[in-house]
């Protein structure tokens, strides 16, 4: 099996990587509060403490790669921000503090990340003497505003030494100093660290809600749109990836449908799929921020292709365990005959028919071992025995 030739996935490294589609904007005009979609709860938290002249604390945003939670931190920063003198009005989205904040160009933004302290290293200096020496340069006073705001993505991805240097700032509160932290896997943190922490989820949105703003604001025709709605979970990033990225469709349908005809197969070309796919997906990653080391490079004619970096196979692996659990959610559900709540069932046809060989027991329990699995590749474990034991576990058709 090979899952197809033409150049699709654009792997998640960082936030950088994928702001394309992860920032947007729902509007054109400077109205003013937030932009982003949805997140009724987590905006309502944020507005009020602003409200309330309570935000010298610190804020943990946090969601699935996809979610949208670079579109909502942009909202934040700006309501942080902004310079309007009624609160209640605030982010206005039209003075020079909401501008410069949603364009990460104020003088009181500190920005940083695991990446970003590991470009801005000295010779020989180690990446938690950087991230530390980062941190000790957040303590400074506000210059144009009421605040610093110190936004730290990719949280997570920190190590735990990091954190714990991380903890010393978050122990000592300033009415001056705001952090924001940015997660995928909010788990990954200290519990210490999460403790100090107001979260902010960002889930999805509701799907006819988000189908809407499609037809809207990316001008897909109704079908479509309820389409890339229902298959990207109502998840506003993903979404946006998938209308317009459409090889990205693409490459989920073969996976997955790779993945139904594996439901009639034996163990060893099992074995030999979980390879091909993870080698492919990886083959396809666009490692643009990440340190790709020289052995990556491409191979010379005739040799065999090196294997990509961990960190790209385990990204890889992330990506095509979200669709086999999506896939796998939406066998169950066709079983049931609740064809209306499938959305894979617009990519695959047959899907139906695939599900009325499975067991409903099977299924529900290779799904929790897949969000184990899942958990799993967040806490660095092998992609390649990841999927080789996910394909063991995939149930049979009788």
């Amino acid at each position: 099996m090979r899952v197809g030739a033409d150049r699709w996935l654009t792997v998640r490294l960082s936030d950088a990587a994928t702001r394309s589609y992860t920032r947007f904007v729902i509007s054109t005009e400077a109205a003013p509060g937030f932009l982003s979609l949805g997140q009724a709860t987590a905006r309502a938290v944020a507005i009020r403490a602003s409200q309330r002249q309570r935000l010298g604390r610190t804020f943990l945003v946090f969601g699935p790669a996809g979610a949208g939670k670079g579109a909502f931190v942009e909202d934040l920063l700006a309501l942080l921000l902004c310079t309007d003198v009624d609160r209640a009005a605030r982010p206005c989205n039209a003075c020079a503090g909401c501008r410069s904040a949603r364009s990460r160009a104020h003088p009181d933004l500190v920005i940083g990340s695991p990446e970003i302290w590991r470009d801005g290293r000295s010779t020989g200096e180690s990446l938690v003497a950087a991230a530390r020496r980062w941190l000790g340069g957040t303590a400074g006073a506000p210059i144009a505003g009421e605040r610093r705001v110190i936004l730290i993505e990719e949280a997570d991805r920190a190590g735990e030494q990091i954190q714990n240097a991380l903890l010393k700032a978050l122990e000592e509160p300033s009415d001056r100093h705001v952090f924001i932290l940015v997660a995928d896997e909010p788990n990954r943190l200290l519990d210490t660290v999460r403790s100090r922490c107001q979260p902010l989820r960002i889930g999805p949105v509701p799907r006819a809600e988000l189908s809407a703003w499609l037809m809207d604001h990316e001008l897909l025709p109704k079908e479509q749109a309820d389409a890339v709605a229902r298959i990207s979970d109502g998840f506003v990033g993903r979404a946006l990836a998938f209308s317009r990225q459409h090889e990205r469709l693409e490459w989920r349908r073969r996976v997955q449908r790779e993945l139904v005809d594996l439901l009639g197969r034996g163990r060893a070309e099992r074995f030999v799929s979980a390879r091909e796919l993870l080698d492919d997906a990886a083959r396809r990653a666009v490692p643009e921020a990440a340190d790709v080391p020289p052995e990556s490079a491409p191979a010379l004619d005739g040799a065999e292709p090196p294997r990509a970096p961990a960190s790209v196979q385990r990204l890889a692996a992330t990506t095509i365990v979200e669709a086999w659990i999506s896939l796998a959610r939406d066998l169950l559900v066709a079983k049931a005959g609740r064809l209306d709540g499938v959305p894979t069932a617009e990519l695959l046809s047959d899907l139906p028919g695939a599900a009325m060989g499975l067991g409903a027991a099977p299924l529900v329990a290779f799904i929790g071992l897949l969000e184990a699995i899942h958990a799993g590749l967040a806490q660095n474990a092998s992609p390649r025995l990841a999927l080789e034991v996910a394909m063991l576990a995939w149930p049979t058709v009788s």
